[in-house]
C-alpha cells in the first residue's frame, strides 16, 4: 500500500480514538444534567433547559462516539456465514458494504451540512459575477421551546460526527483493499 494511505489510516485512527475517548465523558455530563433536573423538580422550580440540554449531550455522545465504536469493532455484526469465510472473502464483503456505507454517510453529511447552514440562516443570493452566488447570513435558527437555544452548535456536531464516521469508513476501505492484495496495515 502507498505510504500516504498508511499515514492517512493511522492519522484518522488516532483522531477518532482521541475524540471517542473524550466523548465517553459526555455520559457524566448527561448524568449531571439529569441529576440537576431531578433535584430542581424536587426542591426548586423545574429548570427549563435540562431536557433539551440532555438531548443535545446525548446526540453529541452518540454521534462523536460512532467512529470510535466502529474503530473498536463494537458495532453489531450478523455473522451466520461470515465467520466461516476466509480473510480475503471477508475483506471483499467488507469492502462492498463499506463502500455502500461511504455513499450513505456522504448523503447524511450533505443533509447535515444543509441543515447546519440553514440553522446559521445562510441563504444563497442570486447568481452574480461569473455565475457565483454569495451567501447571505440571516436569522439564526432557534428551538421553538421556552428555553429557545440556538441550534447551530448541535448541528455542527452532527456534521463533525458524520465527517469523522466517513473518514473512519474510508480507512476501513483502505484496510480491506490491503487485505485483498495480501498486505497488512
Amino acid at each position: 500500500m502507498p505510504r500516504w494511505s498508511i499515514a492517512f489510516v493511522r492519522l484518522v485512527d488516532r483522531l477518532n480514538y482521541g475524540i471517542g475517548r473524550m466523548a465517553m465523558y459526555l455520559l457524566f455530563a448527561l448524568m449531571a444534567i439529569l441529576m440537576w433536573s431531578t433535584f430542581s423538580k424536587l426542591v426548586l422550580t423545574p429548570s427549563l433547559w435540562t431536557l433539551e440540554m440532555a438531548q443535545f449531550v446525548m446526540v453529541a455522545y452518540y454521534i462523536l462516539g460512532g467512529p470510535y465504536s466502529m474503530q473498536m469493532g463494537a458495532h453489531v455484526r450478523m455473522d451466520l456465514m461470515y465467520a466461516r469465510w476466509d480473510i480475503r472473502k471477508q475483506a471483499w464483503t467488507d469492502a462492498f458494504t463499506v463502500f455502500a456505507l461511504i455513499i450513505y454517510l456522504g448523503i447524511m453529511l450533505w443533509g447535515a451540512f444543509d441543515s447546519f447552514s440553514y440553522s446559521l440562516g445562510v441563504k444563497w443570493g442570486e447568481p452574480g459575477l461569473f455565475g457565483l452566488s454569495w451567501p447571505e447570513i440571516g436569522r439564526l435558527e432557534r428551538s421553538p421551546t421556552a428555553w429557545r437555544p440556538y441550534l447551530w452548535p448541535i448541528k455542527a456536531i452532527l456534521c463533525l460526527g458524520f465527517f469523522l464516521m466517513l473518514l473512519q469508513s474510508i480507512t476501513y476501505l483502505i484496510r480491506d483493499i490491503a487485505t485483498i492484495r495480501g498486505e497488512e496495515i
